[in-house]
């Protein structure tokens, strides 16, 4: 697998209309979602560097209302809101420290966001690491997330109005009469004219002046800004690659492709039976044929090839009944397993209703909750270990505080004038 890592910062547009979707899978507002990989169990985990307090077409409105913007001239279905996506190869934060490696790379890429677009125009950021990397995953052998970071945002360009010949005052006319910030996608993202090593401006063979498409120009400046604040072990992004998304794409064929294989042997096993079948029901025409009866009896004549063949088929027969009667014992038993389980799940899923109820309402206070229990379980165990620790000392303490107690006893005892005395008389004995 190819190692290089590359750093890329795509836009997205959308309308007031569009942003909706947008909006509902930046903030994980929506109960599933077709992209299988997403894990609600870790949207807690998700960073928000900005939150947006309303929906994001509530704080459209107001930042209209309060003349912070303006959508003067704009169609109804204009391109509103910009999408910037800051990416990099999941292996990167692997080989880095993770998901505490990742929130910082990421909060750096959004301040890059608020220098590009201003602070003010920006409604909300947030860092996914929900998102399932399945071909890393199978690589590592353990979970690996996709963290990358989604920031919406007003595209603004000031803007000069003038006075025009309705003005009354006709000195006026031609002058400035506000500057305003005015919404413009194609403005703010207009190409620049590409120059040589010299600055003069670069034309194709029909003469046309060759541009430079904003949105390179923009991985260029993220590139450089990552790099000029200590991130490296990565390159710029190649134009229009979505190589993280492919490697993903590519690992999805490829267990697409091996269930296709299982289904192709399956049809192969399930013809090879079907054949077999044939060739068993031929077979029972055969033993149905066999013999002939006797005259003035009602005995079977067999031959004494077909006796042996029917023996032969006696005898597998019970074989047969033998077999299936374990394998109607084993599905039984494991169809009794998976009830279990069924239940347990069910079990699970009753209990932990409410908690996924908790998650989509309010994931942050969920995740403090937890964090701050967490917290006091840890403060708790480091209490309990100090106290037995406390316990353990003050046991070794008077342990020790008897033993030297019984070795003055016994100092005294033997200094004493009676053991003198006895030791005396011993020695003159």
């Amino acid at each position: 697998m190819d190692k290089t890592n590359y750093s890329v910062a795509r836009v997205e547009t959308y309308t007031r209309a569009s942003i909706v979707k947008a909006e509902r899978h930046n903030e994980r507002k929506n109960e599933s979602y077709s992209n299988m990989n997403v894990d609600l169990t870790q949207t807690p985990n998700n960073v928000h560097y900005k939150r947006c307090k309303n929906t994001y077409n509530e704080r459209l409105k107001e930042m209209i209302d309060d003349g912070e913007i303006s959508l003067r001239g704009l169609k109804d279905n204009a391109k509103i809101f910009d999408e910037i996506i800051f990416d990099i190869n999941s292996d990167y934060f692997e080989q880095n420290g993770g998901y505490e490696f990742a929130k910082g790379f990421y909060e750096k890429a959004f301040h890059f966001a608020e220098r590009e677009m201003g602070a003010d125009n920006i409604m909300s950021a947030v860092m996914h690491a929900d998102e399932l990397n399945t071909a890393l995953s199978e690589e590592y052998g353990k979970p690996i997330y996709h963290y990358h970071l989604h920031v919406i945002a007003i595209p603004v360009v000031k803007k000069e109005i003038k006075w025009s010949k309705r003005c009354k005052d006709k000195s006026l006319i031609g002058t400035t009469k506000e500057i305003i910030n005015q919404v413009s996608h194609s403005k703010k993202w207009k190409s620049e004219q590409l120059t040589d090593n010299f600055g003069n401006p670069v034309y194709d063979e029909n003469g046309k002046a060759k541009l430079i498409k904003s949105y390179s120009l923009l991985q260029d400046r993220f590139f450089q800004y990552m790099s000029d604040s200590g991130y490296r072990g990565f390159i710029r992004g190649i134009k229009s690659s979505t190589k993280e998304h492919l490697t993903d794409l590519e690992f999805k064929i490829k267990k697409e492709t091996e269930k296709l294989e299982k289904i192709t042997n399956s049809v192969y096993e399930k013809q090879s039976n079907f054949d077999n079948y044939m060739q068993y029901d031929k077979q029972i025409d055969d033993i149905s044929n066999l013999g002939k009866p006797k005259k003035f009896s009602k005995k079977i004549e067999l031959e004494p090839k077909d006796y042996e063949t029917l023996t032969q088929y006696a005898k597998k027969g019970i074989v047969a009944d033998k077999e299936i009667y374990e394998r109607d014992t084993r599905i039984e038993n494991l169809r009794n397993t998976v009830n279990r389980w069924i239940e347990k799940y069910d079990g699970l899923v009753e209990k932990t209703k409410d908690y996924f109820h908790a998650i989509k309402l309010a994931p942050q206070k969920v995740a403090d909750f937890f964090k701050s229990l967490f917290d006091k379980e840890k403060q708790d165990e480091l209490e309990r270990q100090r106290i037995e620790q406390e316990k353990i000392q003050a046991e070794r303490k008077a342990r020790e505080e008897a033993k030297e107690k019984a070795r003055l006893e016994k100092q005294k005892l033997k200094n004493s004038p009676e053991s003198k005395k006895r030791r005396a008389d011993r020695d003159a004995r």
